[in-house]
C-alpha cells in the first residue's frame, strides 16, 4: 500500500510558475513509476507527465512539453511537477499517481496506475 499526498496548489497568473510535490509513504518508493494527471471541470482526467522508477525516463503530453518538468527524489520519496509559463487551460485538479509496482519505463494510461493522491487545485487566471 502506498499513500500519496500532494502539496497545496494555488492561484497563479498566466505566465506564472508553480511547483507541485507529492510525498509517498508506505513501501519502497523506487518500486513505482510515477505520474501526474489532471482533470478540468467538465472534462475527463488526462495524462500530464510520467517518470520512471529511476527517474531516467520521462514523458509528457504534448500540451505541456517545454513548460512542465517532472522529477523525483527517491531519497525523499517525493515526485515533483514544475509548471512554468502557465496558461488558463492548465486550470485543473492535479493528481499524483503511482504505477503498479516493478514495471519499468513510463505510462500515460491511467489504468496502469494503482495508487492516487487526493488531488490539488491549480487555477491559472487570465
Amino acid at each position: 500500500q502506498v499513500q500519496l499526498v500532494e502539496s497545496e496548489g494555488g492561484l497563479v497568473q498566466t505566465g506564472g510558475s508553480l511547483m507541485l510535490s507529492c510525498a509517498a509513504s508506505g513501501r519502497s518508493f523506487t518500486n513505482y513509476g510515477m505520474g501526474w494527471f489532471r482533470q478540468a471541470p467538465g472534462k475527463e482526467r488526462e495524462f500530464v507527465a510520467a517518470i520512471s522508477r529511476s527517474g531516467g525516463s520521462t514523458d509528457y503530453t504534448d500540451s505541456v512539453k517545454g513548460r512542465f518538468t517532472i522529477s523525483r527524489d527517491n531519497a525523499k520519496n517525493t515526485v515533483y511537477l514544475q509548471m512554468n509559463s502557465l496558461k488558463p487551460e492548465d486550470t485543473a485538479v492535479y493528481y499524483c499517481a503511482a504505477r503498479v509496482p516493478y514495471y519499468s519505463g513510463t505510462s500515460y494510461y491511467s489504468n496502469d496506475y494503482k495508487y492516487w493522491g487526493q488531488g490539488t487545485q491549480v487555477t491559472v487566471s487570465s
